[in-house]
């Protein structure tokens, strides 16, 4: 009887460990819910195709000096395209990061601010004057309205050409600077597009 007694508790210890092995698990999916975005998390910006682009020269080439401070000191001419779906004005933003000295810089410098361009605005012909141009003017850091040329007084300095697609229209605000235009944007820029142009100055 000895051995059939340990048999049958063999028998059952093996049965409860089994069981335990092979109890159905709780539903992950059930039991923690893949947790939701935050409901105060924006949505991401959508992408822009909008460029900004000119017939005088190419991305990341040199500006002509006609449009410089050893030339005319005129504009350059300036093409829109593929604005985002919505626009209702556009501003306008040419600057250099390498004042005075690219080797050393150390501040930017504005050359141009425009802004309540139209949308229906596809570019500029160039030698655009202060007070005719569409849109308002703001100021650049000669304390002046309209464009003002590269003048790098050291080393070949980049020029950025920068345009903005906003879901509004800003209003009479006056001649803004560049600062006072990246405040009053804030919130509205429906997509932006980037010209670069160089230059260095020829004469010594």
């Amino acid at each position: 009887m000895k051995p059939r007694a340990l048999l049958g508790s063999s028998s059952v210890a093996l049965l409860l460990v089994i069981s335990a092995c092979t109890k159905p698990q709780p539903d992950a999916a059930a039991g923690s819910a893949a947790p939701t975005p935050s409901a105060s998390a924006s949505p991401p910006p959508k992408a822009s195709s909008m460029r900004i682009e000119s017939s005088a020269f190419a991305h990341q080439a040199e500006i002509p000096s006609r449009h410089t401070c050893e030339g005319e000191d005129v504009s350059p001419p300036l093409a829109f395209t593929d604005l985002p779906e919505g626009t209702q004005s556009l501003a306008l933003v040419v600057d250099d990061p390498d004042a005075p000295d690219p080797a050393a810089p150390k501040r930017v410098w504005v050359h141009w601010v425009l802004y309540d361009i139209p949308p229906t605005t596809r570019g500029f012909d160039a030698g655009q004057k202060a007070g005719t141009t569409p849109g308002r003017d703001g100021k650049n850091d000669w304390g002046k309205p309209g464009y003002g040329g590269p003048c790098p007084p050291i080393g070949r300095h980049r020029y950025f050409h920068k345009l903005y697609a906003l879901d509004t229209l800003l209003g009479d605000r006056g001649p803004l600077t560049k600062v006072e235009l990246e405040t009053a944007m804030k919130g509205h820029v429906l997509g932006t597009a980037e010209l670069l142009g160089t230059y260095q100055k020829q004469k010594k």
